[in-house]
């Protein structure tokens, strides 16, 4: 989808919703003014630095360990296009076009706010490639989230240069020449400093951050759907999510993820049928359904933490040297990616968790032990027909992969640079497998949902809570109620799409009214 409404790239910090725009919805985006002036101002500092006989390091010196060689101003422009090419060195699969995206816009951001010393006709063709959506083709590995994310940024500003591959805005494969000239931009030859102010930031990470925020908010929402469904066709109790009990424990997602629960349940005469004493035989509910606040609760505590930071990356210019406002050009260390790197293993291990929980309430059903008057595996026919039983295998192999790919990166450092750069932040990787946790974690809720369903169906006559009758009904669109054993991989993957686009929690809101 393409968003028409241009987004505008100043000094002062964007927004998630910025970033979504550019990323996932196509946006142009143009500098403002201000960014200009602020562009102009920090240049003419570097250009001045760039006479001086004095080295100045990303100005007239070579970078990393080759720091102490001072260039001689008629090998500079070719400084800066070695240093693009090489650093262009990324392998792999090929990195997805919202991700890309994201890093460009926020690139572009950093040298709006006039501290990187860049031209502002480079800043200007960087804008031009994203609203023309011309995206270069990074590769998966390459970052290894110090000093930037280096790589997948040099391929970005190799096309910049003509150089390189990308995809134009239909997607297709071409070279960045061609791109640029149906485009109409014209590639930039880099002058002193702008090659390092190009790649030396930490917008890749960041990026694939706020992704994955906007995802796990829509995600965390799922799982007390996919939680309340299963309370209400297991004959769980809803007492328990009541507020005086939540207010014992002030943890601030937990009590948000239990008035959902409640909001979501009210008015089930499922939930109903069994709440008279004569009638209702089990003391407490298993962990996977009384606790269910508690772990979507600490969920939502751990992203509003990663927001936190993602809110502070976006108010931040990274890239070494800085060009500060008494224009001084000063070495730093902004560019390491451990804030940013431990949030997102923050975000692997909540996604791992809510969908191990998932999993438990979804084995639930199956079993005719803990279902409580269901057919075994939900089966039509229990021996002739499987019901969901694999279904629950297949959330079981993701669950095992999540509870992997939660081990975090950022423990981990490989020296690089002749041990100048000798300790690491490996948040792109960190990055990449949370990538991957979201993807997980969306299946798995999708199964919970869809085996939910058609526990609810088969509990009729009772009727389920108008909010998940709203659920049920927008499966029933593309997935059929309760019957013989169909093909299922197709049925999964209709609700995997409607988790995924957000109509499991449209459908509950369309009753509920917002979900927190």
């Amino acid at each position: 989808m393409r968003d028409n409404g241009v987004v505008n790239v100043g000094p002062e910090p964007l927004t998630f919703d910025d970033v979504i725009r550019v990323a996932r919805h196509g946006a142009p985006v143009q500098l403002t003014d201000d960014a200009v002036a602020a562009i102009s101002a920090a240049r003419q500092r570097v250009d001045e630095l760039a006479e001086s006989p004095t080295p100045a390091y990303g100005v007239s010196t070579g970078f990393g360990a080759l720091a102490t060689r001072h260039i001689d101003p008629a090998l500079r422009a070719q400084l800066q296009r070695s240093l693009v090419r090489s650093h262009a060195a990324g392998s792999g699969p090929e990195v997805e076009t919202e991700v890309v995206r994201a890093l460009m816009l926020l690139r572009l951001h950093t040298l709006a706010t006039g501290h990187t010393g860049i031209r502002p006709t480079t800043a200007k063709t960087l804008a031009a490639l994203i609203s023309a959506g011309i995206t270069p083709v990074v590769h998966e590995y390459g970052s290894l989230g110090c000093s930037g994310d280096l790589a997948p940024l040099a391929h970005v500003a190799l096309t910049l240069m003509g150089e390189g591959v990308v995809r134009d805005a239909s997607g297709e494969l071409t070279s960045a020449a061609e791109a640029l000239k149906q485009a109409g931009v014209e590639p930039v030859e880099l002058a002193a400093k702008e090659g390092l102010a190009l790649i030396n930031g930490t917008d890749g990470m960041l990026g694939m951050l706020i992704l994955a925020i906007d995802d796990l908010t829509r995600l965390v929402r799922t799982a007390d759907i996919s939680a309340a469904m299963s309370v209400e066709a297991l004959l769980g109790t809803d007492r328990v999510f009541a507020p005086e009990l939540q207010a014992l424990r002030p943890q601030p997602g937990q009590a948000l993820a239990a008035a959902n629960m409640t909001r979501i349940l009210a008015g089930s005469g499922i939930m109903d049928s069994h709440r008279d004493p004569g009638s209702c035989t089990r003391v407490q509910d298993a962990y996977s359904l009384r606790c269910a606040p508690q772990v979507a609760g600490a969920a939502r505590d751990t992203i509003a933490h990663a927001a936190n930071v993602a809110s502070w990356e976006l108010a931040s210019a990274v890239d070494n040297p800085a060009v500060l406002a008494d224009g001084r050009v000063e070495s730093n260390g902004n560019f390491h990616g451990a804030p940013v790197a431990y949030v997102l293993d923050f975000l692997a291990i909540v996604a791992a968790d809510l969908a191990s929980m998932s999993e438990r309430r979804t084995d639930r059903f199956l079993d005719v032990a803990r279902n409580h008057g269901l057919p075994a595996f939900l089966a039509d026919d229990p021996g002739v027909d499987s019901g969901h039983m694999i279904a629950q295998y297949t959330q079981a192999a993701v669950v095992s992969e999540l509870k992997r790919l939660a081990v975090p990166a950022s423990v981990d450092s490989i020296p690089s640079s002749a041990m100048q750069e000798d300790h690491v932040s490996m948040g792109w990787s960190a990055a990449r497998k949370l990538r991957r946790s979201v993807d997980g974690l969306t299946r798995v809720l999708a199964v919970e949902v869809l085996t939910a369903a058609r526990a609810i169906d088969l509990r009729a006559p009772l009727a389920p809570a108008p909010a998940t009758a709203a659920v049920v009904r927008a499966l029933r669109e593309t997935v059929p109620g309760p019957g013989p054993d169909r093909f299922l991989a197709p049925e999964i993957e209709s609700a995997v799409r409607l988790v995924a686009d957000g109509s499991v929690v449209a459908a509950v809101e369309s009753v509920t009214g917002p979900l927190a």
